[in-house]
């Protein structure tokens, strides 16, 4: 088989390993957020990054969710990273957006986080913070899910079917599982463009 053959494959193996039950425990907390009018802050490093601008964008307009993301203030987020350090600038920036116990916390990662390897652990301490001040924290994540896995209220963690392309999977997952949460019928406020187009 070829590497795209083995690919698609591996895909289609990852989706069918994927909790159900995960994917709809998420949603259900989400509902909670938005009835509750609280706001959701999505972390995410990398190619997550990149995730979580999108994931914003959808949560907004589709499900109605008040939502932001710090890397997609690239001014304060570096000031964040200059004055408190790359570790702190994630809790820094959750503490000043005034996090309650009425928002969610949303942390898409390959790895969710570790102090012990030293491997983003600014998801670590904005999941202190968050622990603090009471906030939902949920995640889409690979690997064991790392720190993300052991404290949130609801984490889906994309399988391992290849230790080779964990982060391709996990990263493209990720958007599989968002898109999926905010077009439930549970969850989606407003129509989508091509679906509402004749």
């Amino acid at each position: 088989m070829s590497y795209v053959d083995d690919y698609l494959l591996e895909v289609k193996t990852v989706a069918s390993l994927i909790n159900h039950s995960a994917i709809e425990k998420t949603i259900n907390i989400l509902i909670d957020i938005r009835e509750t009018k609280g706001r959701l802050f999505f972390l995410g490093v990398g190619g997550s990054a990149g995730n979580a601008s999108h994931a914003v964008n959808d949560f907004r307009k589709i499900a109605c969710i008040e939502s932001y993301a710090p890397t997609d203030n690239v001014s304060e987020l570096t000031a964040r990273i200059n004055d408190d350090g790359w570790e702190n600038s994630f809790a820094a920036w959750l503490k000043g957006s005034n996090l309650t116990a009425k928002d969610g916390v949303f942390v898409l990662s390959v790895g969710g986080g570790s102090r012990e390897k030293n491997v983003s652990v600014n998801l670590v301490k904005a999941l202190e913070y968050a622990r603090e001040t009471g906030a939902g924290i949920l995640g889409i994540v690979g690997r064991d899910g790392g720190y993300t896995a052991e404290v949130a209220d609801s984490c889906i963690i994309i399988p391992v079917v290849n230790a080779g392309t964990v982060t391709p999977h996990t990263e493209a997952f990720q958007n599989v599982i968002w898109h999926l949460i905010v077009s439930d019928p549970l969850m989606r406020m407003s129509e989508m463009k091509w679906e509402s187009v004749k």
